[in-house]
């Protein structure tokens, strides 16, 4: 299996300098619909510092005299950052929750009421404000112009360094867990056996962008020869217009959400990728998955493990795009503000990974 991460472009890197904290790191929730503004739960819009959403709901059901699954919510937000994200909780507590809650690291932003509790995924996407700090400005031009590229052709929808755990390895013990055949008692054991998940499926993205790089930059000749690939089926895919190649069976889903359908005519499809129509789909393995057919079937099955059963298996967006890119610089602090959104469940710290071409996280751990 190939274990590096493959970046889908080939600009030179961009340096700087990176810290995931309250200061300098600030995302905001999208909600997926309008609440109805009555109902038997009350939503709050909560601000939070340097807390994570296991925290905040541990925080909320003590001062609320709730169980923890009584709080709903839509995704889960960094410890190590200024978040704003949504809550749901029963009506009826609410007197007690507001008369009991007293930290500083929680502010109640907006209240209102819905029908249903907020419930995971109930999210359309995230809105990242990220401070980098020891840019120069023409590195700081370069990296605007970079990320309004990217905008508009896309990025690798890669798990961020974070979903592994602080030694990334976190997926090995998944992967322990997940061959035991037991059941899956508590979230930690969730989280390890969905790192092992995320785990396989960055390393499929990896492969197929690095093939479709091969495809994109050789002459069809030498690429069949690279890959070992019939040189008509080269020939096909070179025709695709877009950097990442869909084969033949690959599962597609229109773009940013829609019921899954296969790949059928490459040359059908690739025009409806291009306009961000649709966008290819990677294996989350698990129970009840959807498989990829014909080609990208055994692309995919180096990356499935179907002895993974204790957890539901999904399908996850290959590609995306960032939208709502800006960039301000500041040539006193040699600092540049980002800001930019993506899809629920993508990761700013893999976009700023494909603008810099590095690690973020190794570059973390050598200070």
């Amino acid at each position: 299996m190939n274990k590096t991460k493959q970046y889908a472009y080939d600009h030179h890197p961009i340096p700087f300098d990176f810290k995931q904290t309250v200061e300098r790191f600030f995302v905001e929730e999208i909600p997926l619909y309008h609440f109805t503004g009555s109902g038997n739960y009350l939503i709050l819009k909560i601000k939070k510092t340097d807390m994570s959403t296991w925290k905040l709901l541990t925080v909320l059901a003590k001062a609320g005299g709730l169980q923890e699954r009584d709080i709903g919510y839509a995704g889960l937000k960094d410890k190590s950052a200024t978040t704003i994200q949504y809550i749901s909780v029963p009506k009826h507590a609410q007197r007690e929750l507001e008369k009991n809650l007293s930290t500083e690291r929680i502010e109640i932003l907006e209240r209102t009421y819905n029908k249903a509790p907020i419930k995971i995924g109930h999210l359309k996407g995230n809105r990242f404000v990220i401070d980098l700090h020891k840019i120069e400005a023409s590195d700081a031009k370069f990296f605007n112009t970079t990320a309004k590229m990217m905008q508009s052709k896309g990025i690798p929808n890669y798990f961020g360094y974070q979903r592994f755990g602080e030694d990334a390895m976190s997926y090995l013990q998944g992967k322990e867990i997940a061959h035991s055949g037991k059941r899956l008692k508590g979230s930690r054991e969730k989280l390890m056996v969905s790192a092992y998940q995320s785990h396989l499926f960055n390393n499929w993205l990896s492969q197929r962008v690095s093939l479709s790089k091969v495809i994109e930059h050789e002459t069809p000749k030498a690429a069949a020869k690279t890959l070992d690939y019939p040189l008509e089926l080269v020939e096909e895919l070179a025709k695709q217009p877009q950097l990442f190649k869909l084969f033949l069976g690959d599962v597609i889903m229109p773009y940013p959400h829609g019921k899954a359908a296969f790949v059928r005519d490459m040359q059908q499809s690739a025009p409806l990728f291009g306009q961000k129509k649709i966008a290819p789909t990677g294996l989350l393995c698990g129970a009840h998955a959807l498989r990829a057919k014909n080609d990208a079937y055994h692309l995919e099955e180096p990356f499935d493990d179907t002895e993974l059963s204790s957890l539901k298996g999904d399908r996850r967006f290959a590609w995306i795009w960032p939208k709502e890119v800006e960039t301000e610089y500041r040539q006193d602090t040699k600092s540049l503000k980002v800001s930019f959104t993506l899809p629920k469940g993508s990761y700013a710290t893999s976009f700023l990974e494909e603008i810099g071409k590095f690690s973020l996280k190794e570059k973390m751990e050598k200070r």
